[in-house]
């Protein structure tokens, strides 16, 4: 009896085991699915959790990675807008969008759609990659002046023009980002473009010479202005000064005129001291001026009048 009981216990798990892989079906948080009754999508599930559905062949699900997929394309040829062949390649980053508009485009299993869709993409990239290149002239990629190039604007412009296009056909699918991986000259231009370049730098270099050179040049008249300034202002303040010096001169003069004797000795003390100094030996006859001070000395002067 027991082991009837055991034998209908497990008979009754596997079926309703094999009810649940039959009618229910799970989506995972990385997943969206898409499903079918009789070939024709009817339900587009994009949040997480169990579903019920009717077996096959009434209906089935389709479930597709909806996380962001990405690739990188060929290292191609193309030419920009001055005529001159660039090797370029890209990565993007794309997902799907809308999973119902998805799979009519792209129908079957993941590993069948995603390399289809891919596929699709790289195409749509080679086109919007070579309008765009062709637009910009070679310095817009390669430049001696980083401020001129346009790298940014650029895959801006390809990713837009991708993302337009994906739009316009409806494909259910998005771009998340896009830039370029590799930038190339073929051997043949290289040193055509070496000499561009050269060129461009030696214009940049003769404009900033030319602006040091004037900068100098300003520097230099400002310099000589505030000396020739400052010499007119020190020539001013010592004419001041030496006719401040001839006015109190010309007074002393006025009283030594009045009085020789004092202007003699004057003189004299004057000089003594240039002639005495230390470490000397001084031979002289002491009647020769000024060495007469040291046996004479004036004792009478005459009373001068200030």
């Amino acid at each position: 009896m027991k082991r009837n009981l055991l034998t209908v216990i497990v008979g009754t798990l596997l079926v309703v085991i094999f009810v649940l892989l039959l009618f229910v079906f799970q989506v995972r948080q990385s997943e969206v699915a898409v499903v079918t009754t009789f070939g024709k999508p009817v339900r587009n599930l994009t949040e997480p959790g169990a579903y019920f559905k009717w077996p096959w062949p009434i209906q089935k699900v389709y479930k597709f990675d909806q996380r962001v997929q990405n690739f990188e394309d060929k290292f191609s040829e193309n030419f920009t807008a001055d005529n001159i062949t660039l090797l370029t390649s890209v990565y993007v980053g794309w997902k799907i969008s809308d999973a119902s508009v998805f799979f009519p485009k792209f129908p079957g299993e993941t590993s069948v759609s995603l390399p289809n869709a891919q596929s699709k993409l790289e195409g749509m990239l080679r086109t919007a990659k070579s309008a765009v290149i062709g637009k910009h002239i070679l310095s817009d990629f390669v430049n001696a002046d980083p401020k001129e190039l346009k790298f940014d604007a650029i895959e801006q412009e390809i990713q837009q023009s991708v993302q337009s296009e994906l739009q316009a056909n409806n494909y259910g699918m998005e771009l998340e980002f896009l830039g370029f991986r590799k930038i190339g000259l073929p051997e043949s231009v290289t040193q055509t473009v070496f000499q561009r370049m050269t060129s461009e730098r030696q214009v940049l270099i003769n404009q900033l010479q030319s602006t040091g050179d004037n900068e100098a040049l300003k520097i230099k008249s400002a310099s000589d202005r505030q000396a020739s300034e400052t010499i007119a202002s020190a020539e001013a303040a010592a004419q001041q000064i030496r006719g401040e010096g001839e006015a109190e001169a010309a007074k002393t003069y006025k009283t030594l005129d009045q009085n020789p004797d004092l202007a003699n000795f004057l003189l004299n003390v004057r000089t003594l001291p240039q002639l005495v100094g230390q470490h000397k030996t001084l031979i002289f006859v002491e009647r020769t001026a000024p060495f007469n001070l040291f046996t004479s000395f004036p004792t009478n002067w005459p009373s001068v009048e200030p």
